[in-house]
């Protein structure tokens, strides 16, 4: 159905757009905020752009569904479905930093059947097949099998003091990225409790899943891609022996912030 190459190939190239741009790389870039909190830059748009032109052009009967184009109706009326975010992690892009990453999956009825994330100022590509694996520079992924969730791995800045000791890892700005450590066993949690969007984790949570990981929302909840609101409350990707204790451990803050 898919030209699995060709494919890839965009999705490096576009890689190499973002990376043309990257301040990480001495390079002026425009950024501006779309609203308060929520930057974009110039590789945002270009990524943007390119992406939309060769991936309609590479599956024509796809939706499209991007952080940086107006969602139009009609990507509900097939099954197929392009989810892209330009540029996952924009604050480390426009920082200078490397926690930043491409990514882009293929939806089919609600599930991705391909995800890939290009992260070339980490010398990084990742990809994962519905039922076939999951790699990252074309080495098979192994997840994480954490079997307690006491002193876990979590990409984070800092943690909060909680009854819970978990370990602090180095945290990418990226989701995408983060989710993509548990699948690689540099990280045995990542959970998010706030809205975000289909488009930060479709990838991520492919390649997660694939490698091993359980990958669900922060309620345990199975993920679902291309829905007419394209929101969901938190993503869960972790060891697949401490989900369980991590879901009832996140419950009463989860429901406590989605209300």
């Amino acid at each position: 159905m898919i030209d699995r190459a060709r494919l890839e190939a965009i999705v490096r190239e576009a890689g190499r757009i973002a990376l043309a741009r990257w301040p990480g790389h001495g390079h002026a870039l425009e950024s501006w905020e779309k609203q308060p909190g929520s930057p974009v830059c110039e590789a945002d748009m270009a990524v943007d752009a390119f992406l939309k032109r060769e991936l309609k052009a590479l599956l024509p009967s796809a939706g499209w569904l991007s952080e940086e184009t107006v969602d139009a109706p009609e990507r509900l009326e097939g099954g197929l479905l392009w989810l892209v975010d330009p540029v996952d992690g924009t604050r480390d892009f426009i920082r200078g930093r490397a926690g930043w990453a491409v990514s882009v999956a293929l939806i089919n009825t609600g599930r991705p059947l391909i995800g890939m994330l290009a992260a070339p100022a980490r010398d990084e590509f990742w990809l994962a097949e519905a039922g076939k694996g999951a790699w990252r520079n074309a080495l098979p992924l192994v997840a994480s099998r954490r079997a307690e969730l006491a002193g876990a791995r979590v990409p984070a800045e800092s943690l909060p003091r909680s009854e819970l000791p978990l370990t602090k890892v180095d945290q990418p700005n990226s989701i995408a990225l983060r989710m993509a450590m548990v699948a690689a066993d540099e990280a045995d949690m990542v959970a998010t409790l706030r809205w975000g969007f289909e488009w930060d984790i479709g990838a991520a949570a492919l390649i997660a899943r694939e490698a091993g990981a359980a990958v669900t929302d922060v309620f345990g909840q199975a993920l679902n891609f291309n829905k007419r609101d394209p929101r969901a409350f938190g993503v869960l990707a972790t060891s697949p022996a401490i989900h369980a204790d991590a879901v009832a451990w996140l419950a009463s803050r989860a429901k406590e912030l989605s209300q």
